[in-house]
């Protein structure tokens, strides 16, 4: 469940690292790639390379500069693996136990930033390891030292990164949002939040105006708190049957996008207005009619793609007013990421797919059967210089896009 390519640059003293983390630079599910493949052959593009013996698992990978990282299960133990772009292992770590109740295996998509690769395991451990050879810098358990709760199907959650700053949702009633340095783990500051578990989603950044916010979802609300001290701003309820909210929001001019699956109200997609200040939100609109369990959405051009979950139809909603424009059953509803004008649609049946995005129709440009892995196809495809990434579950496939 995640990328992008890793960029330091030195300026005076200081050095920014751009990080790869889940659903891209912006956690919107957009890649800014370009000179990409408008239109796949019959067979589907050239696969470059392809790994099987990851273990359970539905994350992707996270890119640094030199390697790629995933995490698997083979047994009951997780594994961090170190690959080469051209796919030889150079490394791999045994870190611990992992998720393997049901729908085994970890749920982390690593995060990458300099030298360093972070991820949660589904058993709610905070693991960082140097990049170079896999040794442990540190770990922390948050169901231990911040007397965090642990779902029903394990923790899903891919770090958030912001400068030396690493935040991660322990779902504890004292320290529900945590905020930790990320070169050492020291405790930067704990939020009450809304008080509620964790929810299976991964947070996000929000830049707006003079303020910083950690927006999330937690098992009954999306939730806003400061980024720089933790103070708690703002929640609105948000219901799911299974109390699962694995989409994380989508941040875009003023308004946050939250999409959810079945409930008895107040469900389904959702647009949140932030104040001036972000310390207050109003509800645009909610459509509870589309609902999206964790295919994730992109949000471009004024308008709003993504499957309706286990319905086999894709819908396109128009962003101002939360109305369909209209729904296909062209294709098996899955998870959607986009890249160069291109969706990416990969679905619950094991298709990938080209997709043009046109609020007009949802025409199927390309489209091939995923040939290796195991179990559920969950993971979200990462796309990386001319690079389509594709995990299912076992397997590791990587495709010539450009």
């Amino acid at each position: 469940m995640f990328f992008l390519a890793l960029f330091c640059v030195t300026t005076g003293t200081n050095v920014y690292c751009q990080i790869s983390q889940w659903r891209g630079p912006d956690r919107n599910g957009i890649y800014p790639e370009s000179g990409l493949l408008q239109k796949w052959p019959i067979q589907g593009p050239e696969l470059l390379w392809s790994f099987e013996g990851l273990g359970a698992g539905h994350g992707n990978v996270g890119i640094g500069k030199d390697k790629i990282f995933i995490l698997g299960m083979p047994d009951k133990t997780g594994v961090l693996y170190a690959f080469d772009f051209n796919g030889k292992v150079l490394w791999k770590k045994n870190y611990g136990l992992e998720w393997h109740e049901n729908y085994t295996g970890p749920r982390s998509t690593p995060t990458v930033v300099g030298d360093l690769v972070y991820f949660i395991s589904g058993q709610g451990v905070v693991y960082c390891y140097k990049a170079g050879n896999g040794d442990l810098v540190w770990s922390i358990d948050m169901v231990k030292k911040f007397n965090g709760r642990n779902n029903t199907w394990g923790i899903a959650e891919s770090v958030l990164i912001d400068g030396d700053i690493l935040f991660c949702t322990p779902g504890g009633i004292e320290n529900n949002i945590v905020a930790l340095d990320r070169l050492t783990g020291k405790t930067i500051w704990t939020s009450t939040g809304n008080r509620q578990p964790s929810a299976y989603c991964s947070p996000i950044l929000v830049r707006h105006n003079n303020t910083k916010l950690i927006v999330t979802m937690t098992d009954e609300s999306i939730v806003g708190v400061d980024a720089v001290t933790g103070q708690f701003y703002w929640k609105v309820d948000q219901f799911q049957a299974n109390k699962i909210h694995a989409n994380s929001p989508v941040y875009l001019n003023g308004i946050i996008y939250c999409s959810s699956d079945n409930a008895k109200t107040n469900c389904g997609l959702v647009a949140l207005k932030l104040s001036g200040d972000g310390k207050s939100v109003s509800t645009l609109w909610r459509n509870e009619n589309f609902k999206n369990l964790m295919g994730g959405i992109i949000v471009t051009d004024g308008h709003i793609y993504g499957s309706m979950y286990r319905k086999g139809l894709w819908g396109c909603i128009n962003a101002a007013t939360g109305k369909i424009l209209y729904s296909s059953d062209k294709f098996w509803d899955g998870n959607i990421i986009m890249a160069d004008g291109r969706m990416y649609c990969y679905s619950e049946k094991g298709e990938m797919a080209l997709i043009s995005a046109d609020p007009s129709s949802f025409t199927v440009l390309s489209r091939f059967k995923v040939p290796l892995g195991s179990d559920q196809h969950w993971a979200h495809p990462v796309i990386n210089k001319g690079r389509l990434y594709i995990r299912h579950g076992d397997a590791l496939m990587v495709y010539k896009i450009k």
